[in-house]
């Protein structure tokens, strides 16, 4: 049975889930249309979260682990994008497969649409059962939104709204959206959204703290510099000290994710990652002084 979706993220269908979203963080990071100007990534960086979102929910992906590219009328995934246009949102694609499509509307991934009349036998006669119009729906959602908030476009029950969603959300939160629910003899019931925060390729999250490994060059960790990297909210001068260390962090005050409950932003750490210059690159004497004067591993 084909799998195109694990061919996607390069990954085997035995991949754990570690290993699922390490494979999803190195391409996201290879293909993300900021850092990959080919007119092509844009296209790749789409399949590989559409991929990712299926692979990464335990539901979703036992349900294509069962079926695999029979989800797909028997494409594979690449083609089967390549086949929907360039406007199309894969996203809802997915999610409009993965949520059954029965009636009731639509009800979100393993989430639950509007029952019906129901009635218990009580003293020999049927109890009418208010039905019940809430809605439940996932929602997949950028990573910078969680952090900074936002407005997000979904889909839900055949319309599509934008929601306001609050700095500082975390994966698994539940939203409720007023009066976005079914609506039956004049009531309307609410929709009720499980957060999912996309993973990000160049942060990690600790709490309310953000970690992002950032590039030094090799002159910087020896004799310190200043060097530019950009935030998520906006490019700062990081002042790098001499002998910077592999490794070592550096703390951003107020640059984290905010904390609903206290109302404080934790603080963004940003890791060094020395990178040294090829040595046919550097100018010949200064091979031979390096090869004379640095001192060698015993």
């Amino acid at each position: 049975m084909s799998k195109s979706l694990y061919e996607t993220l390069e990954v085997s269908p035995s991949a754990s889930e570690s290993e699922i979203k390490k494979a999803y963080r190195k391409l996201a990071r290879k293909y993300h249309p900021d850092v990959n100007k080919d007119p092509s990534a844009e296209d790749k960086f789409k399949e590989i979260n559409a991929a990712y979102e299926v692979l990464s929910d335990k539901e979703k992906k036992a349900q294509y682990d069962q079926y695999g590219d029979a989800m797909f009328g028997g494409q594979n995934f690449h083609d089967f994008s390549q086949s929907q246009g360039g406007n199309v949102d894969l996203d809802e694609i997915l999610r409009q497969m993965f949520s059954g499509g029965g009636g009731g509307g639509f009800s979100g991934f393993g989430g639950a649409g509007a029952s019906g009349f129901g009635g218990s036998g009580f003293g020999g006669q049927q109890r009418y059962q208010e039905p019940n119009l809430d809605i439940e729906a996932n929602v997949t959602i950028p990573f910078a939104v969680a952090i900074l908030g936002g407005s997000h476009s979904v889909s839900v029950n055949g319309e599509r709204f934008d929601i306001k969603i609050p700095a500082g959300v975390k994966d698994g939160e539940r939203m409720r959206v007023k009066g976005k629910g079914h609506a039956q003899n004049g009531r309307v019931g609410d929709l009720f959204l499980r957060i999912h925060v996309a993973p990000s390729p160049e942060y990690e999250r600790e709490g309310d703290d953000l970690v992002k490994t950032i590039d030094v060059p090799l002159y910087a960790a020896l004799f310190g510099d200043k060097i530019a990297v950009q935030t998520l909210e906006k490019e700062i001068k990081l002042k790098v000290p001499q002998n910077t260390k592999n490794g070592q962090r550096f703390r951003v005050k107020g640059m984290g994710a905010m904390n609903r409950k206290t109302k404080q932003r934790g603080d963004l750490y940003l890791k060094a990652n020395i990178v040294l210059p090829k040595v046919e690159d550097l100018d010949s004497e200064l091979v031979e002084v390096m090869k004379e004067k640095l001192p060698k591993t015993i």
